[in-house]
C-alpha cells in the first residue's frame, strides 16, 4: 500500500470551485487545456504519483546515491520513479506551447506538482530540465534559445542551478569562483560550488549547471556575477555529448533527510578547463538567476504542504482504525467498549489543527499560482506580478516552518507507532527539515518580506491585498453564519497592521539612529507568521463562504467534505488568527535589549 494520501477533492475544489479557473481555460494562452482535460491529467497524475512514484519513496531513503570514482550512481528506484515520470511526457506540463511544453496554467501545474513532490519528493528534484528550458528560452540569446532548451527536453537532460560556496552561504555576492574570458560569451570557470541539488548522476546523458560566477574584473557584490550555461559534456551542433567539460564532483553530501536526492560539491576547473557560456550575451547573473530562484522557492513551499497534507492524511488514517480506551465520557466503567482514537478530545484537536493547516497552506500555494494565472491572462497589469512577489516569502517560508512543526504531532497520533519505520511520518519529519534551509533560511525570506516586497514598494502592493481581505470581513448580511469569523479576521488585520507600522517605524528611526534597525531584525519572522497567516485564515473563509452555498443540494459525500472545510475556517480563526494581537504587543514593547548582549553572555 502507498503512503501517500493524496486530497485530490481538496485541489479540485481550490482550482474549480474556489478560483473557478474553468472561466479562463481554453482560452488565451492556456487554449490548449480545458476543463475536462484539466480534470483527465488530476486524475491520472495522482494515480501516477500513488502507484509508480510512491513506490521507491522509502526504498531510495535506505538506499541513496553514491560517489564511486568521481561518478554520482543513482539507485534503481530514483530510476524507475523518473522512468515513469518522463514517460508520460509530465515533464513538459509547465513549458509553454513555444517550448514544446503542454501549455498549461501555473494552477494546473502546481496542483499537479503537489501530487509529485508529496509522493516523492527526493526523485522529483531531480527534475529541473523543464525550469532551466524556461529560463533560457526567456533570457538567452537567439542561438541559445534555439539549442539548449530543446536539447534539455528533447535530450532529456539533467539541469542545476549553481549558487552555493562554503565560505558565502546565503550572502551569494560573497561567491569567490571566477570566470576567465577567452573569447565572446565563452568563458572558463574555476572554483568550488557546494549544497548542488542533482548536481550529477548517471541517469542523465547530459546535465547543464546554470552557474554564478565573476568574471575577472568585475566588482564585488551580487553587481559583479554573471549567469554561465556549463554542460557536464560539451555538445556538437545536434546537442550530442562528447568530451567531459572540467566540472568534478569532488564530495556528496551525508544528509539528515531527502537521502534519495543527490546533494554535490562541484569544483569547476580542477583538472581541465571548464567551458561556461554568457547567459543572453549580458552581465546580469543575480537578475537572470532570481527567475530561477523564485521558482525553486514556490517549489519547496508546495513540497513543504504537499509533505503536510500526506502526513495529516496518514494520521487520521491510523486515527480511524486504531481502537484504544474508553471514551472519556466512560473511563470509570471498566467494562467499557474501546474506541478508535479519533474520538479521543486531544486526538481529534491535533487532526484539525492539521487539516485546518493542510487546508490553508494548500489554498495559499494555488492562490499563488492563480495569481501567476493572472499575471499571464493580464500581462499590461503590473499589480498580478507584484502580488506574485510579495506572496512567495510567506508560501515558501510560512509552509516549511509551519509543516516541519506540525509533522510532529501528526507523529504523535500514532504514538510509538509513529517513531518507527513502520510509518512514513518519521521520514516526512527528516525530508521536511531541509525546506526551511533550501534557497534561503526563513529569516533570509522574512527580511526579504520586509525591506524588499513591502519597505521598497512603500506598502502599495500590501494595501491592495489588504483592501480585498477588509472587503471579506465587511461581507455577510443579517444572518451571516461566519460573523464571528469575519470579526476575528478583521481583528487579526489590523494586528497585522499595527505590528508592521511599528516596525516601519524602527525603520525610519535608523536613518538617525542605525541600531533601531536591529529591532525590525528581531520581528521580520514574526511578521512574516502574522501575514501569512491573515492570508491563510482569508482564504479559508472564502472556501468556507462556498462551501456553505454548495452544502444544500450536496450528497452525503460532499456534504461531509463542505462541512470539513467550514470547521477548517472557523478553527483557524478561533485558534490561529488571534496570535497577531501577541506579536503586535512584542512589537509594540521591544527594547532592542537582545542586541545589547555580550556574545559571552550566550
Amino acid at each position: 500500500m502507498s503512503h501517500y494520501k493524496s486530497n485530490l477533492r481538496d485541489i479540485e475544489f481550490n482550482l474549480f470551485e474556489a478560483y473557478r479557473i474553468q472561466d479562463y481555460l481554453g482560452t488565451g494562452p492556456f487554449g490548449p487545456i480545458d476543463r475536462d482535460t484539466a480534470g483527465d491529467i488530476l486524475r491520472e497524475t495522482e494515480r501516477l504519483a500513488a502507484e509508480e512514484l510512491a513506490e521507491s519513496f522509502a526504498e531510495i531513503d535506505h538506499d541513496g546515491p553514491k560517489l564511486v570514482d568521481g561518478r554520482v550512481l543513482l539507485p534503481d528506484g530514483v530510476k524507475r520513479a523518473l522512468d515513469a515520470y518522463y514517460e508520460g511526457g509530465w515533464d513538459r506540463i509547465a513549458l509553454p506551447e513555444s517550448l514544446g511544453g503542454f501549455g498549461a496554467p501555473p494552477t494546473l501545474r502546481w496542483a499537479v506538482q503537489e501530487f509529485f513532490s508529496g509522493a516523492n519528493a527526493s526523485a522529483f528534484l531531480y527534475v529541473c530540465a523543464p525550469l532551466m528550458a524556461h529560463v533560457i528560452g526567456r533570457l538567452g540569446t537567439p542561438e541559445q534559445v534555439a539549442t539548449w532548451p530543446k536539447w534539455l527536453m528533447d535530450r532529456r537532460w539533467g539541469a542545476t542551478m549553481v549558487l552555493t560556496e562554503a565560505d558565502a552561504g546565503s550572502d551569494v555576492g560573497a561567491g569567490t569562483t571566477k570566470a576567465i574570458p577567452v573569447e565572446g560569451d565563452v568563458y572558463h570557470l574555476e572554483g568550488v560550488k557546494r549544497f548542488i541539488t542533482s548536481g550529477d548522476g548517471d541517469y542523465y546523458e547530459n546535465i547543464l549547471h546554470l552557474t554564478l560566477a565573476r568574471p575577472v574584473g568585475a566588482g564585488p557584490g551580487t553587481k559583479g556575477l554573471s549567469c554561465f550555461i556549463v554542460p557536464k559534456f560539451l555538445v556538437d551542433a545536434e546537442g550530442a555529448p562528447g568530451e567531459w567539460n572540467g566540472v568534478s564532483v569532488t564530495n556528496i553530501e551525508d544528509k539528515m533527510g531527502i537521502k534519495g536526492s543527490v546533494t554535490c560539491e562541484l569544483t569547476f576547473g580542477l583538472d581541465k578547463p571548464c567551458v561556461g557560456y554568457l547567459l543572453g550575451g549580458v552581465h546580469e547573473g543575480i537578475r537572470q538567476m532570481f527567475h530561477v530562484l523564485e521558482d525553486a522557492r514556490m517549489s519547496i513551499g508546495a513540497k513543504s504542504a504537499a509533505t503536510m497534507s500526506t502526513g495529516y492524511l496518514n494520521a487520521l488514517e491510523y486515527a480511524k482504525e486504531r481502537i484504544q480506551s474508553a471514551d472519556l465520557t466512560q473511563t470509570r466503567d471498566p467494562n467499557a467498549p474501546r474506541v478508535a482514537i479519533i474520538r479521543h478530545p486531544d486526538v481529534r484537536r491535533m487532526l484539525l489543527q492539521q487539516k485546518a493547516h493542510a487546508e490553508g497552506m494548500r489554498a495559499l500555494t494555488l492562490y499563488s499560482a492563480w495569481v501567476l494565472d493572472q499575471i499571464m491572462l493580464h500581462p499590461e497589469e503590473p499589480h498580478w506580478a507584484k502580488l506574485s512577489d510579495l506572496l512567495l516569502p510567506l508560501v515558501k517560508g510560512y509552509c516549511s516552518e509551519k509543516a516541519y512543526d506540525l509533522m510532529g504531532q501528526c507523529l504523535q497520533v500514532l504514538g510509538g507507532s509513529g517513531f518507527t519505520k513502520d510509518y512514513p511520518l518519521e521520514q516526512y519529519i527528516r525530508d521536511l527539515k531541509i525546506d526551511s534551509l533550501y534557497e534561503g533560511t526563513t529569516g533570509i525570506q522574512a527580511l526579504d518580506l520586509f525591506f524588499r516586497k513591502i519597505a521598497r514598494d512603500q506598502g502599495q502592493t500590501l494595501m491592495r491585498l489588504a483592501a480585498g481581505i477588509i472587503e471579506t470581513v465587511k461581507g455577510g448580511g443579517a444572518d451571516d453564519p461566519f460573523a464571528t469569523e469575519r470579526e476575528l479576521l478583521g481583528k487579526a488585520m489590523e494586528d497585522t497592521q499595527g505590528q508592521l507600522g511599528v516596525m516601519v517605524g524602527h525603520a525610519m528611526a535608523a536613518m538617525q539612529d542605525p541600531p533601531a534597525l536591529y529591532k525590525v531584525g528581531l520581528h521580520t519572522n514574526a511578521l512574516l507568521e502574522s501575514l501569512a497567516e491573515v492570508v491563510m485564515g482569508w482564504l479559508l473563509l472564502r472556501h468556507a463562504e462556498v462551501a456553505h452555498e454548495a452544502l444544500p443540494p450536496a450528497g452525503p459525500r460532499d456534504r461531509a467534505f463542505y462541512e470539513g472545510k467550514i470547521a477548517s475556517a472557523r478553527w483557524f480563526a478561533a485558534n490561529v488568527l488571534p496570535r497577531a494581537a501577541l506579536r503586535r504587543t512584542l512589537a509594540e514593547t521591544e527594547q532592542g535589549d537582545l542586541m545589547a548582549l555580550a556574545d559571552e553572555a550566550f
